[in-house]
């Protein structure tokens, strides 16, 4: 579409966000956003926006909207400590591979660099942009805004997912253009259609491994759902019977009620045996030092990845395929032999193996259960970094793609609650619950105010021991003494109710299941305070390996007859 009246930058980015179907946008205004924002509300019909109460929430709101729908989510904010703000949520969006397009903008065009002091300026914006996003751009002009989003949007669409960003000085949103103003390039497919002739003589490769394998593992992370290859993953599994085991990232690959899925800790009884692993988008690293998820030794691996970044060292693939697994699976599984690798008894077997050991950890287990019975089947469940949510990574059941969000190698606390919003945004009337504990959510309590203002179909549960809890855990475990751990709570009824959030407070698991099941109906978010003392530590269950010092009971007997 061409046109030739006179318009703003403004309207001219709007135009093309719509041409690029951005339908809903998680924003704050501000002075050097103005005509933008103008340009927003001209175009309302086609655009919704979202205005939370603090600007990191804007950006966890985009990473929500992506991670429940696999579309693109869209913020935007002022310059200077309005990005700085988004900075928190950007980075949880890059280490989850989200989908996201990051506005922000800039000083005059003029001031760029020069230290005047002006309004939100800080020094080299860009860089820090640079630092959380696989590409960003400046905007040169106002006639640079519609090719700058066509780029911005090739990127999104083109390799690992992950956020971009876009600066533009706001002298250029107020300057009035004439002309071509808006792109002819429509949206990218979500992938490729086209493979590498060198990755045909790979995948041979690589299911001539597998044949000869005794007891080959799939091992599986978050890229299997950013490629949109969970399907392929099924077929592939099911033709070789070979178990699949998914990281925190890629929980819901596969239905937990299908009998090849298995935990992470299920899926050491299984290492224990393998001597090939098939890696699908994962960067398969530990999370505290840059070692193998599982070490390299009598195990051959094969990785497929579409970053070439994450077929490299410490890993050392015997098959390295640098390709969008959704291209590559098919084709891998036309050249393996159909086969039984285990049968469903015995990895029935692995998974009642390693549910014995996560019923140990009590109350969390008993929690869990309650979580799950109560959340609809199509229901997204948002997981934190809080007592319940560390096990729930392993325990709870996920049955759906997409249905799932961890908070990534980032580990940002608090992110779960404005996550859930966007989530909520996107999931188009399916109820989303998020759990936090009571430190995590002090980060976005003043968001029960979006919750409540857009009337989202959200649950928000919030385990309160009255302290950081994990934190207090490890300096108990490790120094035998705790500092800086207590926290002076509010009433979180009376916080709940001030935002007009309906609310209810509840100590065993019996009474949660209840509450959430009566949440479920509810029209617009509920908020539920779960009280809770000391709990044991379930770090000795999670991951393939345990984490360094982090030790529990003794696991029971291998099933499939070794000791882990």
């Amino acid at each position: 579409m061409n046109e030739t009246q006179t318009i703003t930058g403004g309207q001219a980015l709007v135009s093309n966000l719509i041409n690029k179907q951005v339908e809903d946008l998680f924003m704050i205004p501000g002075i050097q956003l103005d005509w933008a924002v103008d340009a927003l509300r001209q175009r309302s019909d086609a655009v919704r926006l979202y205005i939370p109460r603090h600007e990191q929430t804007t950006t966890y709101m985009a990473d929500g909207y992506y991670r429940a729908t696999g579309k693109v989510g869209a913020a935007m904010v002022v310059p200077g400590p309005g990005a700085l703000n988004a900075g928190a949520g950007l980075a949880t969006a890059y280490a989850s591979n989200s989908k996201v397009l990051f506005i922000t903008g800039q000083i005059h065009s003029s001031g760029i660099g020069k230290g005047c002091g002006l309004l939100h300026e800080i020094k080299d914006q860009t860089g820090f942009v640079r630092g959380l996003t696989k590409w960003n751009h400046l905007v040169s002009s106002a006639q640079d805004i519609a090719p700058s989003v066509d780029q911005a949007f090739h990127q999104l669409q083109s390799g690992r997912p992950r956020p971009v960003g876009l600066e533009i000085p706001h002298d250029f949103l107020s300057e009035r253009l004439s002309g071509q103003f808006e792109s002819d390039t429509a949206p990218l497919p979500l992938q490729s259609t086209c493979l590498e002739e060198s990755f045909v003589s790979e995948l041979d490769q690589a299911a001539q491994l597998i044949d000869q394998a005794r007891f080959p593992v799939i091992y599986v992370g978050g890229g299997i759902i950013s490629s949109n290859a969970t399907e392929e993953l099924a077929v592939l599994a099911n033709k070789i019977h070979a178990p699949v085991v998914m990281s925190d990232n890629g929980r819901g690959a596969l239905s937990d009620r299908h009998p090849l899925a298995m935990n992470a800790l299920a899926g050491r009884a299984v290492f224990q045996h393998a001597d090939v692993v098939l890696v699908i988008g994962s960067r398969f690293v530990d999370a505290l030092t840059p070692t193998l998820s599982w070490p390299a030794g009598r195990i051959r691996f094969i990785h497929i990845n579409i970053d070439a970044d994450d077929l490299g060292s410490p890993r050392t693939p015997e098959i390295a395929i640098a390709a969008d697994a959704a291209l590559v699976l098919p084709i891998l599984c036309e050249r393996v032999t159909s086969r039984m690798v285990i049968s469903a008894e015995k990895a029935q077997d692995v998974k009642a193996w390693a549910q014995r050991q996560i019923d140990q950890i009590e109350p969390q287990a008993s929690y869990i259960r309650a979580l799950r019975q109560a959340i609809p089947e199509d229901g997204i469940f948002v997981n934190e970094l809080t007592q319940v949510g560390y096990l729930a990574r392993i325990a709870y059941p996920v049955y759906e793609s997409r249905s799932y969000i961890g908070p990534g190698y980032q580990g940002t606390l608090g992110y779960g609650f404005p996550v859930a919003l966007g989530a909520a945004v996107g999931a188009k009337g399916r109820r989303v619950v998020s759990i936090t504990g009571d430190g995590g959510f002090g980060w976005n309590l003043q968001e029960l105010a979006t919750a409540q203002r857009y009337k989202l179909p959200i649950t928000l549960i919030v385990f309160n021991d009255g302290h950081y809890g994990n934190v207090r855990a490890i300096q108990k475990r490790e120094f035998g003494a705790e500092v800086a751990v207590d926290l002076a709570n509010p009433d979180f009824g009376l916080l709940a109710r001030a935002f007009g959030v309906a609310f209810e407070s509840v100590d065993t698991p019996e009474a949660l299941s209840g509450a959430v099941r009566q949440a479920n109906s509810h029209d617009g978010p509920v908020m539920i305070e779960v009280k809770i003392g000391v709990v044991p530590s379930p770090w000795h269950l999670l991951r393939l390996q345990p984490m360094k010092g982090m030790t529990g009971p003794a696991a029971p007997v291998n099933p499939l007859g070794e000791v882990v």
